[in-house]
């Protein structure tokens, strides 16, 4: 018997935002001052540093629940299961719905709710929450799923990552141009057959590292309006993920039973191209092995990073074969990892 994934859907927005589309920004440092760089060297070392030449923004007549529920409708389609079978919804994201040109986000009731009301489920057993655990979000909620249905609580559940990080960016602050918008979801259930998944492991660090990325103010001295911002300390990130992150994912692998050479893929939260590429050299430096070609698909080049959705979302494209010279096939062995806001890490060992 093993608990896994038996559907996957995902939606990514149509409305494409490109590097070029910076270039009228004004961006200032965080203290207000002005950057002594024209925005087109701002935004050329940006994707040298990111890999990102262009990000995904939902249109403004749409909220997070939204693009949750697209995501989460191809997911039980994909299934080919009743929704009304469903045992627990679990949303991750970490902002709640921010209609357009609002200041206050909007969480109640839960993002969980709005989906299963959209999808019109009338079974009130099946239970709907939200997960707010910063980008590692999505992967959590796979976590706990799989303790609902090994300790027997539930037989289905559906896991949804969704995050519309476009309605809380400073536009004067150059970390904006990483984020993104999309939605990923899954369902997860429990099958008279070998895999699915075999560890896990999950770490908070808040003593120091609590707020490497919080809610801020615009970096704008003259800009008077209330509204808050997502902002980070990129180096201090940089730095706790590329200690930390490699030595989660090898004691998983080490929980699972399997070896480094038996893992096909590697599904990296997309944060930062050249960080998630650093932190996976690193994990098999560790194994005192090289990092092999091809073992961590990227989607951030054209995505941009859209917290809780960028796994998910990679997840499905690969699965639906949407992703050039990518594929996962039956009895591979893969890993999920993520790092966030918190600072929280997990990682999950799974057998396709």
């Amino acid at each position: 018997m093993g608990i896994r994934v038996t559907g996957t859907g995902s939606y990514i927005p149509s409305n494409v935002e490109k590097n070029e589309d910076f270039y009228n920004h004004e961006f200032l440092n965080a203290d207000g001052t002005s950057i002594n760089s024209p925005n087109e060297v701002i935004v050329e070392k940006f994707k040298a540093i990111t890999g990102i030449h262009e990000r995904r923004y939902i249109k403004s007549e749409l909220n997070n629940s939204d693009i949750a529920f697209f995501a989460a409708q191809k997911a039980i389609e994909d299934a080919n299961i009743d929704k009304e079978s469903l045992d627990y919804i679990i949303v991750a994201h970490n902002y709640g719905d921010i209609k357009q040109n609002t200041e206050q986000s909007d969480t109640v009731p839960s993002i969980a709710s709005r989906v299963k009301h959209l999808l019109k489920i009338e079974n009130p057993k099946c239970v709907g929450y939200d997960l707010l655990f910063g980008c590692p979000g999505w992967v959590e909620g796979i976590i706990q799923a799989k303790a609902f249905i090994s300790s027997g609580i539930a037989k289905k559940c559906l896991v949804i990552g969704s995050e519309t990080l476009s309605r809380v960016i400073d536009k004067h602050d150059r970390d904006s141009m990483i984020y993104s918008d999309g939605a990923g979801a899954v369902v997860i259930e429990e099958k008279d057959e070998e895999g699915g998944i075999l560890a896990h492991e999950t770490a908070t660090y808040a003593l120091d590292e609590a707020h490497f990325i919080y809610f801020g103010e615009t970096n704008h001295p003259n800009v008077s309006d209330k509204r808050r911002y997502i902002k980070m300390y990129g180096r201090k990130i940089y730095e706790f993920a590329l200690t930390n992150v490699p030595l989660a994912i090898k004691s998983t692998i080490e929980k699972a039973g399997v070896s480094i050479n038996d893992v096909k893929k590697i599904l990296i939260h997309q944060a930062n191209e050249k960080m998630d590429e650093a932190i996976v050299k690193r994990l098999y430096k560790l194994h005192k092995l090289p990092m092999p070609e091809g073992i961590m698909p990227m989607t951030i080049n054209h995505l941009g990073n859209s917290s809780v959705a960028t796994i998910p979302t990679l997840y499905d494209m690969i699965l639906k074969g949407q992703l050039k010279n990518q594929s996962i096939n039956k009895g591979d062995i893969i890993v999920f990892a993520s790092v966030g806001a918190g600072m929280n890490i997990n990682a999950i060992v799974y057998q396709s």
